[in-house]
């Protein structure tokens, strides 16, 4: 979002699809409406033509591009950042390995066309290789073997049933947490054979978070509001009252960091390959000892001086506990989410009052708060956070 200011690119393609009934250039407007961009805009007005929306499908073989748009790439296009990805961590194993092995793989393809490729950056996770048998252990900079090979699992993903492959998801996963970290594993293995040629560099972020600084401090996009950012949104709008976690270590990275970081990646990629440097580089994003006590995460929430900076769109009181204890946990979230959500929705759908604008039902957003809680719990990351280096 700082490219235009730091220097003179010509264009940005951008693979983007139709979606919940917006075509691809709707939502490409609507995104680059976002007031983030009024800096930018400010001083530059004509920016948005330097951004060129293309139909594609990363899911898809070819990643659903045309042949006139294809073409068009190949001849064109200098640096590629492959960012896409399903980031859902309970994804079903075969879409999670259409979007990030085969898309992957797909993208790999397209960059062997390119007529001057100078970079192509991956960027996947801190967390790819985070396996129960590696605990305590740091995560090096280095591609690791992968779990599966990656022909395998795209074979897998396209002639076994739904049903049957998430049968054995449990299996196949074993030492990875999520198919969301298991696919990104297999996805850096793609890149290593498919990119041994190429000016190729991976990057891994850890969780990343708002920003710090560009384009403007405290920034996220609302369509990313998970992990930290979002469980400190809900507590400030009244909705998240109960955390399962204890005092905990987490590697954060704010999301300038992170694009900043990407940008340098690709420009380094580019001088490594021109002194005939072809090793594939792997840059770990880390903040070693980053610790969040969500003790005083509840703290800062009860204390009286802390309800002045509260937004004033709050829907309640806002307070926060946390506890490790399961039991405890799911004794308030019944008391103090399910039970009120169901009173909410029951006198709703009985008068003719107006629900909050994007709510349909408090009791299904409370699922999804839960299932957000239930996901950064500390017995989840204690598997994660022995990979700080």
């Amino acid at each position: 979002m700082i490219w235009p200011r730091s220097c003179d690119v010509k264009r940005i393609y951008l693979l983007i699809r139709s979606k919940k009934g917006k075509s691809m250039q709707e939502r490409l407007k609507s995104q680059l409406n976002d007031p983030v961009y009024d800096n930018l805009r400010s001083q530059q007005p004509d920016f948005t033509r330097k951004v060129i929306p293309v139909e594609g499908d990363i899911s898809e073989l070819g990643v659903g591009l045309n042949n006139e748009d294809r073409m068009k790439l190949a001849q064109e296009v200098n640096v590629i950042f492959h960012v896409a990805a399903t980031t859902r961590f309970e994804e079903p194993l075969k879409k999670a390995t259409f979007i990030n092995v085969r898309g992957t793989r797909e993208i790999m393809e397209l960059a062997k066309c390119c007529k001057d490729l100078r970079s192509f950056v991956h960027v996947s996770t801190a967390f790819s290789n985070a396996t129960k048998s590696r605990i305590n252990h740091d995560l090096e900079e280095k591609i690791y073997e992968s779990p599966v090979p990656p022909e395998v699992m795209i074979h897998l993903a396209e002639t076994v049933e739904e049903c049957r492959l998430n049968a054995i998801t449990a299996d196949l996963i074993r030492d990875w947490p999520n198919t969301y970290c298991f696919t990104k594993a297999i996805a850096e293995d793609v890149v290593r054979t498919m990119g041994k040629d190429l000016p190729v560099a991976i990057v891994r972020p850890p969780v990343v978070i708002c920003t710090l600084n560009e384009p403007t401090p405290g920034w996220v996009d609302m369509s990313s509001v998970i992990g930290p950012s979002g469980i400190i949104l809900t507590i400030l709008l009244g909705v998240m009252h109960v955390l399962l976690m204890s005092d905990i270590n987490i590697p954060l990275a704010p999301l300038d960091y992170v694009n900043n970081a990407v940008i340098a990646a690709a420009s380094e990629a580019n001088k490594r390959y021109n002194n005939n440097e072809k090793e594939i580089k792997v840059y770990n994003i880390s903040c070693s000892g980053c610790k969040i006590e969500t003790s005083c995460l509840s703290d800062l929430m009860n204390n009286p001086n802390t309800q002045q900076y509260v937004t004033p769109k709050a829907v309640w009181y806002c307070y926060a506990f946390s506890t490790g204890s399961d039991v405890i946990f799911w004794l308030l979230t019944w008391l103090l989410h399910y039970i009120p959500a169901y009173v909410a929705d029951f006198v709703f759908n009985v008068t003719s009052m107006k629900r909050p604008e994007g709510i349909k039902s408090f009791v299904k957003m409370y699922e999804k708060i839960n299932n957000m809680s239930l996901l950064y719990a500390w017995s989840y990351y204690s598997n994660w956070s022995a990979y700080l280096v």
